[in-house]
Order: C-alpha cells, then sequence, then structure tokens
C-alpha cells in the first residue's frame, strides 16, 4: 500500500472537525486555487473550514489552535474559552463567546486575526488535554480571563467556581493574578478576599470534622497564646495544652508587596517551638484530600509530647 496516496476529498470532508491547514490540504492534492473553488470557507489565515456553513463552537476552537500551532509551535486555549471547556457554569457557553484566548510563548511571531486573540507568556504552563485540545491550566486560564474583565461580579463568580468546584487551589490563583499584574484593581482584590475569607472558614470546618471525626482529643479551638505578663506570641486554630500541641491552619498566599506575611509566620512557629510547643501546619488542600493522613500527624505529635520537655508555661485567651 502506498501511504502517500492523497485521501480523497469525501474522507477530508466527512472527518469532524472539519478545520484544516492550507499545508494540510496540500498533503492531499488541494492547491490553494482548488480550495477556492470549493463551498469552503478561509476562516483564518491558511486556516480552512471545509463546509459553508458557520463554524460549530469545536471548530472555532480547532482553528484556533491550528492557526497558531502552524509551524509547529506550541500554543493552547486560555481565558473563558479554556474555562467553558472546564465545563465552568460561570464562564459563557462557547457560541457566545466573541474571541478565543489562545496562549502562546512570548517569543513568537504571531498576530491576533479574527476571533483569535494572542496572549503571550514568557513561561507557558504545561497545558492540559480537554477533548483532545491544549488548554491552559484553570489557574492560568482564570486569570487571563479575569485581566479582560471589569465586572466585580463576573470575577468573583469564576473566582469561587475554580477553588470551589475543586479545580485549582486558592494559593496557585493568587499567584497567577498576581503575575499577571492585576491585583492592584478593586474590584479583583475584593473578590480574592472574599475567596480567602470563605476559603478559611471551609478549611477551619474541615479542621473540627478532622479532630472529631478522628477520635482525636478536643483542643483549645481559635486562641491567642502568650507568655503571661509577656509579649503576644500569635494565634492558632487548636491548641491542646497538656501536650503542648498547636495546629494552624496555612492560608498563606504569595502577595504582592513582599513576603511580609510567610516571615511573620515563620518567626512565630520559631518563637513557640523555643518554648516548646510543637506547631503543625496544615494546608487547606491537606485538609480536604489528606484528612486521614494529617490526623495520623496530629496524633503522633500528642503522643510523642510526653518524650519531649516541659513547655514554658502560656497564657491562652480567645481570640
Amino acid at each position: 500500500m502506498n501511504h502517500n496516496t492523497p485521501l480523497p476529498l469525501a474522507h477530508l470532508t466527512a472527518s469532524r472537525p472539519r478545520v484544516l491547514t492550507l499545508a494540510q490540504l496540500r498533503e492531499h492534492g488541494v492547491t490553494a486555487s482548488d480550495a477556492a473553488e470549493r463551498p469552503w470557507q478561509q476562516i483564518l489565515p491558511g486556516v480552512f473550514l471545509l463546509h459553508s456553513g458557520p463554524p460549530t463552537g469545536e471548530e472555532r476552537l480547532h482553528a484556533a489552535l491550528v492557526y497558531a500551532q502552524r509551524r509547529g509551535g506550541e500554543a493552547m486555549i486560555t481565558g473563558l474559552a479554556a474555562l467553558a471547556l472546564y465545563g465552568f457554569t460561570s464562564a459563557p457557553a462557547l457560541p457566545a463567546l466573541s474571541h478565543i484566548d489562545v496562549l502562546v510563548p512570548g517569543t513568537r511571531r504571531l498576530r491576533s486575526t479574527g476571533d483569535v486573540r494572542i496572549v503571550r507568556s514568557h513561561t507557558p504552563p504545561r497545558p492540559q488535554e480537554v477533548t483532545g485540545l491544549a488548554v491552559a491550566p484553570v489557574a492560568r486560564a482564570v486569570s487571563d480571563a479575569v485581566a479582560r474583565l471589569c465586572d466585580a461580579a463576573t470575577v468573583g463568580r469564576l473566582l469561587g467556581e475554580a477553588v470551589r468546584g475543586g479545580h485549582c487551589e486558592p494559593a496557585a490563583l493568587v499567584r497567577e493574578l498576581t503575575v499577571a499584574r492585576v491585583l492592584n484593581r478593586p474590584h479583583v482584590v475584593d473578590a480574592v478576599e472574599s475567596l480567602l475569607a470563605e476559603g478559611r472558614a471551609l478549611a477551619e470546618e474541615r479542621l473540627y470534622h478532622l479532630v472529631r471525626g478522628h477520635g482525636l482529643p478536643e483542643p483549645l479551638w481559635n486562641v491567642d497564646l502568650r507568655l503571661p505578663g509577656g509579649p503576644h506570641l500569635g494565634g492558632v486554630d487548636a491548641f491542646w495544652p497538656e501536650h503542648s500541641v498547636a495546629v494552624e491552619i496555612d492560608t498563606r498566599v504569595p502577595r504582592q508587596g513582599g513576603d511580609e506575611e510567610w516571615s511573620e509566620c515563620a518567626r512565630k512557629r520559631e518563637a513557640l517551638e523555643r518554648l516548646g510547643v510543637s506547631v503543625i501546619h496544615i494546608t487547606p488542600r491537606k485538609l480536604r484530600d489528606w484528612s486521614e493522613q494529617q490526623a495520623a500527624v496530629v496524633r503522633t505529635a500528642l503522643a510523642a509530647s510526653g518524650d519531649r520537655e516541659p513547655a514554658a508555661c502560656l497564657a491562652v485567651l480567645p481570640r
């Protein structure tokens, strides 16, 4: 069998999606003039739709990618189109989108054209595969969408669905929004602060379930620790005074303006551990996905307390 024999045109027009580049058509023996004589459409430079009707949402996405991936270039769907592919109910359906955002490396010479809008990145993420298409990870897709949105309610819904739907962690979202330099926009800051507050409340609830569901001794909840008559040492989410074990939910995220929050947290932990308190940091993701493992960590710390030097006497106050 001759593998170089061009496939018949009937095979091309029957394929799905019916989108091919001019280079691909030439491989099948179809010249540019042949293509122009057929009831096909050049919907993007060098990209043909092999029927005369309007493109479907799937065909628009494939056309956008093959346009951006010509000559072997790296590209992936991002922004609202990517979120629609991930099934976000807060993102418009694909047919309603005026533009398809495509993420490419910053060094590529490629222009926005038609309904394709080029988004550049110095360090593109590793794409995910969704319905056979290269798609940016959720956190990056949300960031690219938010960068073009001015409506606070829409931004809040997208961020909320990304986290509540389990698509990504708040820290990943904030990191991408920071890189995109949109955290100086008031409507984005408000949405992020609301999301982080909601995420903390949910994490606290999961910590309650971890302690009670795994039979751990009841701690003192949400307390401040200080030396009697001395300085304030900091607050913790759970504290077992008879064991000198504390648990703190680690909701720190990278923000614009430095790492002051991270430094303060490290100082607090070091101060408490110098006084004999064992501090366990648990992230919201670990509480959600590995609660049994985290319960074992806490149980081990409680059991090991008898082998440590007695802790300093601390004053415990509600916070």
